[in-house]
Formats: structure tokens, C-alpha cells, sequence
């Protein structure tokens, strides 16, 4: 599949509002993870339709640590690490389970949502691939968007993102904050 290689920002239609893009800073990975997904339920749990993925860690059944994707809305897990045996330093990513967790918010971002979650943009995603695609259902739909985004690639991010997206301080406050502003633009 070919990928578009042009930067988000230039995919949104320039007749309509942007579609807002709250960016967290994710030096601490796992507690702006942990943020995402209890601000999503926080809005689930008000009647918001929310969609996307987080990334959390845990073990596998045979006690392995493993890098997981939850989607928010049915608690399906895309185990995006994988064994590569022992004393091997390849990039262990899993990029078939990383493309289904990214379909998985594609198909939400076109069956209709109110917030989507993408757990991060970071090497894959500075490359054009990883969760991309889903970044872009999301805004083609018009659908706020919260994503952390990796120290290292902030460029590659605002390449990417352009004028959509908003830096956001990684609390409940500053989203909740975020999205009273994304509905008022809506």
C-alpha cells in the first residue's frame, strides 16, 4: 500500500475549521499514556464516543515483557513487541499487529467518534508509517485528536501536524481545558 507521503496538515480541507490536536510531551511514556486513557474514559463515562489506542506494557503467558496496544473502545490488545530470541538486537517491533491496532482506529474514525486517541507519534510515525494513518482518518472525519508525541521527533512532528496541533501540558486540567476549546471549534 502507498502511503501519502504529504505532511496531515495539508490533507485537511482549508474551507473547515482544523481539526483540533491536542500534543502531549512524552518524556514520561507511561504516565501520558496512563493520562490519555483515564481523560478518554472520563469522557466515555460523561457520553462522549471515544476511540484509539494507548500503549501499556505487560507480560506475555509465558512471563515476557511485551509492548501492548488497548483500544479504548472494546479493550482489544495488538501485542506490538515480539520474541526475537534470545541475544538477538533486532527492532522487535511487530508491524502486522501495529497495522491492525492502527485499521482498528481507522475503522472507528469512520463509524464516527467524538475523541481519538493515538498513543503516539515516534519513529514509525516521523517515517510516514506506524500510526499515520490513522492520524489522518481521524482528521479527514473531523475528529479531535490527542496523541503523545516522542521528545526526539518534535520536528518530524510539526512537519506533520502543522498548525493543527496545540502542545498541551501532559494533566487532566490542561486537556480538559483543550477540550472545551476542540468543541467550541467544532
Amino acid at each position: 500500500m502507498q502511503r501519502d507521503a504529504r505532511p496531515a496538515a495539508l490533507l485537511a480541507p482549508t474551507h473547515l475549521a482544523p481539526t483540533p490536536i491536542a500534543a502531549l510531551p512524552a518524556q514520561d511514556s507511561a504516565t501520558v499514556q496512563a493520562l490519555m486513557r483515564d481523560f478518554a474514559r472520563d469522557l466515555a463515562r460523561a457520553g462522549a464516543r471515544i476511540a484509539g489506542v494507548t500503549q501499556m506494557r505487560g507480560q506475555d503467558a509465558a512471563g515476557r515483557s511485551r509492548i501492548f496496544l488497548r483500544d479504548l473502545s472494546s479493550d482489544a490488545e495488538f501485542v506490538i513487541s515480539q520474541d526475537l530470541g534470545p541475544g538477538s538486537v533486532a527492532c522487535n517491533l511487530d508491524a502486522g499487529e501495529l497495522a491492525m491496532a492502527c485499521a482498528a482506529v481507522e475503522r472507528a474514525a469512520r463509524d464516527g467518534a467524538d475523541l481519538i486517541v493515538v498513543s503516539k507519534f515516534s519513529k514509525q510515525e516521523a517515517e510516514r508509517g506506524g500510526l499515520c494513518d490513522a492520524f489522518r482518518a481521524a482528521m479527514s472525519a473531523r475528529i479531535p485528536v490527542i496523541a503523545a508525541v516522542s521528545p526526539h521527533f518534535r520536528e518530524e512532528w510539526r512537519l506533520f501536524a502543522g498548525p493543527l496541533a496545540e502542545d498541551v501540558d501532559p494533566s487532566h486540567e490542561a486537556l480538559s481545558a483543550w477540550w472545551a476549546r476542540a468543541g467550541q471549534r467544532k
